[in-house]
């Protein structure tokens, strides 16, 4: 709990001091709005116990940066071909995750890398858009599954 408060608070106090642009003279205010952000962040979303995994984050990072860097260069080679015309598909890919943040974590990442963008999402099933269906998307939406579920302590 104390962690939790600790961490919203400087979280809250970063976000003030961006918004006073690192003036001194609204902090005043700004511990009043600290505050408040604080208690209804507390109200609205209690603390609860984290199965985090600091290891499986920086594997997580390891790996998202890695396949950024070579889905980034995949793509400037593909969009550089002349000639080479591009399969724009649709994916329908099983998934495994609980919903909620590991969900969330797994659309935006797979939004972030190079040529693909979730498009819908159902119970346990995840619809890609991919730039070219000979792109490995398959595979590596499977790897950054077993990556974000690692991350969060589940079942990968």
């Amino acid at each position: 709990m104390i962690s939790t408060i600790a961490g919203r608070g400087l979280l809250f106090a970063l976000f003030w001091w961006v918004l006073a642009e690192g003036r001194l003279e609204g902090w005043g205010l700004g511990l009043v709005a600290i505050i408040a952000a604080l208690a209804a962040s507390l109200v609205l979303l209690p603390p609860r116990r984290s199965r985090f995994s600091s290891i499986g984050l920086l594997a997580f990072l390891g790996f998202f940066l890695l396949r950024s860097a070579q889905g980034g260069a995949q793509v400037a080679v593909l969009a550089l071909r002349s000639g080479l015309v591009l399969r724009p598909t649709l994916l329908e890919l099983p998934l495994t995750l609980p919903p909620g943040a590991p969900r969330t974590l797994m659309i935006n990442a797979l939004g972030l890398m190079p040529g693909t963008v979730a498009v819908r999402i159902t119970d346990h099933r995840l619809q890609v858009h991919a730039l070219d269906e000979r792109m490995p998307i398959a595979a590596e939406a499977r790897a950054l599954e077993r990556r974000i579920a690692r991350l969060f302590g589940a079942p990968p």
